[in-house]
């Protein structure tokens, strides 16, 4: 079994289903459940959530027209993680990983504040990541970048509202029926 080619073989598997842009769309998304899971402190949510994160980029099949300038972004990407790495470049693909566990601790310790701040500085920086270092073939994915990240705000702002409304007016409990005790003298199957 040759490893390399075989792994060279399904990194060109995934890159061609990451052609679509509906991935692009889909990706951000996720930052959403991330948030939820990490308010609601659960690792097992929280692992899940990164793992369908992670595998997203090949949910969809390979566009049988893709896009030239979508293309021109994945063979910029594929070079970068494929060619060699200097201190600047672990530096810079040690951010996803630092910005979404500072993302996943501010909901954790529930400062949406925070969340929202760590949020758009993800979105903002993977844009810029692509324009800047990736020659300007980054704009291909300004669109599905700023629609994922309005989504995103607006998804976390809507469950702030939903939350603190709930907290305002909480829910009227019925009233709990008394509980008989078995050491009263009626003898079992009677009523009063």
């Amino acid at each position: 079994m040759d490893v390399p080619q075989l792994l060279a073989d399904v990194g060109d598997w995934a890159f061609d289903r990451h052609a679509d842009v509906l991935s692009w769309y889909v990706r951000p998304l996720f930052l959403v459940p991330l948030a939820w899971f990490a308010h609601r402190r659960s690792g097992w949510g929280i692992a899940g959530t990164l793992v369908a994160l992670a595998s997203s980029t090949s949910w969809f099949p390979a566009p049988a027209q893709p896009d030239p300038r979508v293309l021109e972004f994945l063979d910029f990407e594929r070079e970068w993680l494929t060619g060699p790495w200097d201190l600047r470049e672990v530096g810079q693909s040690l951010l996803a990983p630092l910005t979404l566990g500072a993302y996943c601790l501010a909901f954790w310790r529930r400062s949406v504040g925070w969340g929202l701040v760590l949020l758009d500085l993800m979105a903002g920086g993977k844009l810029l990541w692509g324009v800047v270092v990736g020659n300007g073939t980054g704009w291909a994915m300004t669109v599905p970048a700023l629609v994922g990240l309005l989504v995103c705000d607006a998804a976390v702002l809507w469950g702030v509202r939903r939350a603190r409304a709930r907290r305002a007016h909480p829910a009227v409990e019925p009233p709990v029926p008394p509980v008989r005790s078995s050491s009263s003298s009626e003898p079992a199957g009677t009523t009063p």
